[in-house]
């Protein structure tokens, strides 16, 4: 007969052996490849071009080569997707050891506003302006000359966004123009009925406060943000929906007030995130809030995270998106 302390150190031993068979069926993180990368950055990267006229080959070079396809913790955890360092910025931050121990990277909302910061960071800063006497086309020249004007330190930084470019043919999208239904065209706007149509984006040429670029969640929903001056009303009637459809696609109510700056999204949301593990639940943040910001049913967030709906968790919560 076993003694009760050899029973114990028995039962003790499966229950490890379990928890480990446990933790190792646990599925790991999901990585993104090259290839997912380019075709969820792609488009967005020919709305810079065709806003900022920045190769799209290059931002998704840098993108590619700065974030680690999307993998790197910057881009997981700061959705800063090329590296981008504080400089005189005023938004929320993230440190990390880089060329120096504790160095502040910027952290954005959105990969979308890291994309959209990339472009602003190059063509406010002086030092890059002879870049854009270069072609769009001319993806060589962008790359040294991004290498002359100090964005990267690696000597080796221009040869390897041009293998990048001619290993994956990114220079396709320099001269691909996309529309913001996701239509081919051969010119860069298009003048539809009063309206330029440019990629991701539709500009109303009538009464400028109401004029909205549509662009495109991380989640792939189209949205707007709303001005100063709007109402549901304005913005059902200018992108010819009914007011029930806004109501419906953001979780609203007509007792809902419209404030400058919210996202409005056009079409419905999704039912989780393609691109977006998990959140961590800010101080005094609604799951009405972070539904809208990542583009995901509010009925579904409530769902995924096993909550009673209505009820909003804890600052700190680790909310799955997924």
């Amino acid at each position: 007969m076993y003694s009760k302390t050899k029973i114990s150190k028995i039962l003790l031993s499966v229950f490890l052996l379990f928890i480990i068979a446990d933790i190792s069926a646990q599925p790991s993180e999901e990585i993104i490849s090259r290839n997912q990368y380019i075709e969820m950055w792609k488009d967005e990267a020919i709305r810079q071009q065709a806003i900022h006229k920045i190769p799209a080959s290059i931002t998704l070079a840098q993108g590619i080569l700065e974030s680690g396809n999307g993998n790197s913790d910057l881009a997981k955890y700061a959705n800063n997707h090329f590296g981008i360092k504080c400089h005189n910025w005023d938004g929320e931050t993230l440190y990390k050891d880089d060329d120096k121990k504790d160095e502040c990277f910027r952290k954005y909302l959105t990969p979308h506003e890291s994309f959209e910061d990339h472009s602003l960071f190059l063509t406010k800063r002086g030092r890059y302006s002879f870049l854009f006497d270069y072609k769009t086309t001319d993806y060589k020249a962008w790359a040294k000359g991004l290498k002359k004007a100090g964005y990267a330190t690696n000597p080796k930084y221009p040869s390897l966004l041009i293998d990048l470019i001619e290993r994956y043919d990114l220079d396709q999208y320099d001269t691909q123009r996309v529309l913001a239904n996701g239509v081919e065209s051969q010119s860069i706007a298009t003048k539809v009925e009063n309206r330029i149509v440019v990629p991701n984006a539709t500009i109303t040429m009538s009464a400028m406060v109401n004029v909205h670029a549509v662009v495109l969640t991380n989640n792939n929903v189209k949205y707007i943000q709303a001005k100063n001056g709007d109402t549901f009303y304005k913005i059902a009637k200018e992108f010819e929906m009914g007011l029930w459809q806004l109501y419906k696609y953001n979780d609203l109510t007509k007792k809902d007030i419209l404030l400058a700056g919210d996202i409005i999204y056009l079409q419905p949301k999704r039912n989780k995130s393609k691109t977006v593990a998990f959140h961590i639940i800010k101080e005094n943040e609604s799951l009405k809030e972070i539904s809208q910001l990542y583009g995901i049913k509010l009925k579904k967030l409530y769902k995924l995270n096993d909550l009673v709906f209505g009820l909003n968790p804890p600052a700190g919560m680790k909310l799955v998106l997924r």
